[in-house]
């Protein structure tokens, strides 16, 4: 995958042919695809929108003329793809956001869901992250890509979000996004700093989670997988923060404490003994595909994405989106135990 950097790169002249233009634009896919999933919030849709990037590109290499690289050209398509593809989907939330309660009682808490489309998907890191760079900027890169920055961006409007993510993540200069946008460099300015606002009002702060789990992190994590994995309820409540919430759309419920995760666990959620997890890389953040016991086989049931600070589990976001495993190249099926 490309490094991280600005929007200066070598120009490309008009007269490409097709052998020489397809690697030229392969090598962008994955900035591209971390651009729009920003934008979007959503893994599927970040895919489509790189793929109508790349394909308008392609019919119309032959207007670029060479005035401005390649990779701002694909920038400046991206966006448009993206800002039309927002306007005719509308915002992606988690549960949390869509209410400033947590779910009571949570024997109810499986009555009420919504459509895929409406929420916010999580993203396997090796899509969307540089594998070299400046760590500064790797650390960046990692951090926007966190569930909570990206529910927050989904906040901002559209222009906002994109200026936002272009200034302060991927280091455009301000004049330089504003010949993306078509605008001026005091809108961008502008445009920026209520962003930031709107940011810092919803209570993001991108600098509290380190860049590498601590051994102590990781050791905690192990303790997680052996909790679920035997539905060891005195052993996983161990490990959860006094405030903790867990989340698990399609449905809208959100709950929050020790006492009401665990009460789902052994209430509604107890068709998950027997459970296998398996750790995958998804937004910069310790995560899990579980596997549910179904008829003797473990087949797939959710995408577990966890936030874990000061030593405790701050949140368990479950996506119960089972075309997220084939989608992420995740098996359809764990073989059985002993078996190869």
């Amino acid at each position: 995958m490309s490094t991280i950097e600005g929007p200066a790169t070598t120009a490309t002249g008009p007269g490409l042919s097709a052998e020489e233009l397809q690697p030229r634009l392969a090598e962008h896919r994955g900035e591209l695809t971390g651009y729009c999933y920003r934008m979007l919030g959503s893994a599927f849709d970040a895919e489509d929108a790189v793929q109508e990037t790349l394909l308008r590109a392609w019919r119309s290499i032959g207007g670029f003329q060479g005035r401005s690289a390649l990779r701002s050209w694909l920038y400046r398509i991206a966006t448009n793809v993206c800002l039309t593809m927002i306007e005719s989907r509308g915002r992606r939330a988690r549960p949390v956001d869509l209410s400033a309660r947590a779910w009571e009682p949570v024997e109810a808490s499986l009555a009420a869901r919504r459509g895929e489309e409406a929420w916010l998907e999580p993203m396997v890191d090796d899509r969307v992250l540089p594998t070299v760079g400046d760590p500064a900027d790797l650390a960046v890169a990692r951090e926007s890509i966190r569930l909570a920055f990206v529910a927050a961006l989904q906040h901002l409007p559209p222009r906002q979000r994109s200026v936002l993510i272009l200034r302060d993540v991927l280091r455009w200069k301000a004049d330089e996004v504003a010949a993306l946008l078509e605008t001026t460099t005091a809108s961008v300015n502008s445009a920026l700093q209520r962003a930031r606002a709107t940011l810092n009002e919803r209570g993001v702060d991108r600098d509290e989670a380190p860049m590498e789990l601590s051994a102590a992190d990781r050791a905690l994590l192990d303790r997680y997988v052996d909790a679920f994995e035997s539905y060891d309820m005195d052993a996983f409540v161990r490990l959860l923060a006094e405030d903790v919430t867990q989340n698990m759309p399609p449905f809208e419920m959100w709950l929050q404490g020790p006492a009401d995760v665990t009460a789902w666990m052994t209430g509604p959620g107890k068709e998950c003994v027997g459970s296998r997890l398996v750790p995958v890389a998804v937004n910069g953040q310790p995560a899990y595909a579980q596997y549910r016991l179904v008829g003797g086989r473990h087949l797939p049931w959710a995408l577990q994405v966890l936030d874990v600070r000061d030593g405790r589990i701050r949140a368990i976001t479950s996506f119960l989106d089972t075309r997220l495993f084939a989608h992420f190249g995740l098996p359809t099926e764990l073989p059985r135990a002993g078996t190869a």
